[in-house]
């Protein structure tokens, strides 16, 4: 089960003899990218510094809502421990897993971005990438995928039409809740793959024993 977030805009003029009501279409959340909301339990608060989507406001232009459980059961190249989680829904008929749709592979027809987490405490287990193919090999229902990251507290998101990639770090003693940092990947698309084209590391700092506020984080970009 999943939830299409939209915005929606109204304006209303008013004349002397009469009053006139104009509406405005509805049109999707993020600047051109289509998110559906995680089936399963509610995720934690995102990741400080996280990706904010804002491609052209056409990317969803040919936006279909995709099977994505079904895909990830289907495709050969999402590991094991993935697809055990998928075995079964983790109440009722919701499953782990949240799907955006947005332009990252420069396609006609937005690509589909899939995060797949556990159902117990929402750790990202699983992110991916599948790209509109009639043609794909290895895909499945005409898609390909292109890009896999099955690495724990892993997340994918997209930022100015970049795919990013965010890896939570953990110290020792950390809680799954309570990060000590984050790292961030960036990458873009070119000659039909993705390549690396930014990486970033923020460290959290931590709350005082008086009870303070904790300091911005320390970020540097290599």
């Amino acid at each position: 089960m999943t939830r299409d977030r939209l915005t929606r805009g109204g304006a209303a003029t008013a004349g002397v003899a009469a009053v006139g009501l104009l509406l405005a279409g509805c049109n999707p959340g993020g600047g051109g990218v289509r998110s559906e909301g995680s089936a399963g339990p509610t995720p934690g608060t995102p990741p400080r510094g996280a990706a904010t989507a804002s491609p052209s406001p056409s990317a969803t232009a040919g936006y279909k809502k995709v099977d994505a459980v079904g895909l990830l059961k289907k495709d050969p190249k999402v590991g094991a421990d993935v697809k055990r989680t998928l075995a079964k829904p983790c109440a009722a008929d919701e499953y782990p897993v949240e799907v955006t749709y947005a332009s990252v592979t420069g396609s006609k027809v937005p690509d589909v971005i899939v995060n797949v987490m556990t159902c117990a405490d929402s750790m990202g287990i699983g992110s991916y990438v599948y790209r509109k193919d009639d043609d794909a090999h290895g895909g499945t229902d005409g898609y390909d995928n292109v890009f896999s990251n099955e690495q724990p507290s892993v997340s994918a998101g997209v930022n100015k039409g970049d795919l990013e990639i965010s890896k939570q770090t953990y110290g020792s003693g950390d809680k799954v809740c309570c990060p000590s940092g984050e790292d961030v990947t960036t990458y873009r698309w070119s000659q039909d793959r993705f390549t690396e084209f930014a990486r970033s590391h923020t460290d959290y700092s931590k709350t005082g024993v008086d009870g303070t506020e904790p300091e911005d984080g320390n970020a540097s970009e290599g």
